[in-house]
């Protein structure tokens, strides 16, 4: 591996060592290109002292880390807390910045290995540059720490049972890491935010963005957007009960006719009002069966009428700012009877008393729910998050053990 040594005198070596060698060791090459003795070096890495005896990767030193050497005959000889923090930031960072900033050989070499740094180092924000080194300190210690596991497996009892838990879980991590950086190279797009389908449409004559879900199973709006739209008092409240998903949300009755107007053309519409003020109008399957809508992704447009109409779906500068707000949004859609992540509220099993009518099967409600919490349980002791699992619940109907293979990356 290469690393960089900064001297005193801001004089940049670059040495080409391997990841074991002792310090002891890199001080004698140092001597040969620096010429100051061995014995009045002082090598510095994340501001604490390189003892001789430690070696390279026991400090954590990786490909392309710097190094600071200070001579300890120099009159600019400092203690290692006058350069670097324990947790990193640099002691004066105007300083620290002014004199990476003044030597052009190191700043070519940043721009090819760490262009992030070498930016903050050309600009102004100080506070941006510390969060950095400390993040970067952050991450060095822990690779040091997983470092020094792996090595304590390696001398660790076979016979002992929690050492072979240990090994089995750093097995399967490193799986999981490989899997990870496989796909961050060749399928990077998958890391980015999905944007949810939005469209503009007219409920009864006032313009509203309208969340497409086919997987919701009814068209849905709040009691407060029905009010807002002079709806509320069509509401119909024969038609309470109550929406299973993973939460679940009060109904407060049925809308049974209103006009939509999807680009020119108006079309009858019902909907299920929830009290609710966490999503305000999703356009679910029932309607889209009934005016025979295709969700055409390859032209980014919503066909409606067996495609009559076609409306485009909105880009993210178009979509009010509290829908993109993911990490609400999926509390949002917990507490509305979702399954799943992004407001999806009508993915819920409507159940109403018998005096009225539902406008889907139930599934059992809470025996669905306590079952569906149970599958994400045993997949989150698995070291996944909670947002990753329902996600892949969702990819796979609930199927546990295909979701369980999609995390894994099998």
């Amino acid at each position: 591996m290469k690393i960089t040594v900064m001297t005193s005198d801001e004089q940049i070596i670059t040495l080409e060592v391997d990841r074991n060698e002792s310090v002891e060791n890199l001080k004698a090459l140092l001597e040969i290109e620096s010429r100051v003795p061995l014995q009045q070096q002082q090598l510095l890495y994340n501001g604490k002292e390189m003892k001789n005896i430690e070696t390279l990767s026991g400090l954590g030193v990786a490909d392309g880390d710097l190094v600071m050497m200070v001579s300890n005959s120099s009159s600019l000889t400092v203690s290692s807390n006058e350069i670097l923090n324990p947790d990193g930031s640099a002691v004066n960072p105007a300083a620290f910045q002014q004199q990476i900033r003044n030597n052009s050989d190191l700043m070519a070499q940043l721009f090819q290995s760490d262009p992030e740094l070498a930016q903050l180092i050309l600009g102004n924000d100080l506070n941006k540059l510390q969060n950095l080194l400390r993040m970067r300190h952050r991450q060095r210690s822990e690779l040091h720490r997983q470092q020094e596991e792996e090595m304590a497996l390696l001398y660790a009892d076979p016979f002992d049972v929690e050492a072979q838990k240990k090994i089995e879980a750093a097995i399967r991590q490193k799986g999981i890491d490989e899997n990870w950086a496989a796909a961050l190279e060749h399928n990077p797009e998958a890391f980015a935010r999905v944007v949810m389908l939005y469209v503009d449409m007219e409920v009864n004559g006032v313009p509203i963005k309208a969340f497409v879900d086919s997987g919701a199973q009814s068209t849905i709006i709040s009691k407060s957007c029905a009010e807002r739209l002079g709806l509320l008092r069509l509401l119909d409240q024969r038609y309470k009960g109550i929406a299973h998903g993973v939460g679940q949300s009060e109904i407060l009755g049925r809308i049974h006719v209103a006009p939509i107007k999807i680009g020119n053309n108006f079309y009858p519409c019902s909907f299920v009002v929830l009290d609710s003020p966490n999503m305000e109008f999703l356009f679910g399957l029932d309607m889209l069966r009934k005016h025979q809508c295709i969700i055409d992704l390859k032209d980014n447009v919503l066909r409606v009428g067996g495609g009559e109409v076609a409306v485009p779906f909105l880009s993210e500068k178009d979509i009010p700012r509290q829908f993109l707000d993911e990490e609400k949004q999926l509390k949002e859609a917990s507490s509305s009877g979702a399954q799943g992540s992004s407001g999806s509220a009508g993915r819920s099993n409507i159940s109403t008393p018998s005096g009225g009518q539902s406008s889907g099967p139930a599934r059992g409600g809470a025996t669905h729910e306590a079952e569906y919490e149970g599958k994400i349980g045993k997949l989150v002791e698995l070291g996944f998050s909670r947002e990753a699992v329902i996600q892949a619940l969702k990819f796979f109907d609930g199927n546990e053990e295909q979701a369980a293979g999609y995390l894994f990356g099998g």
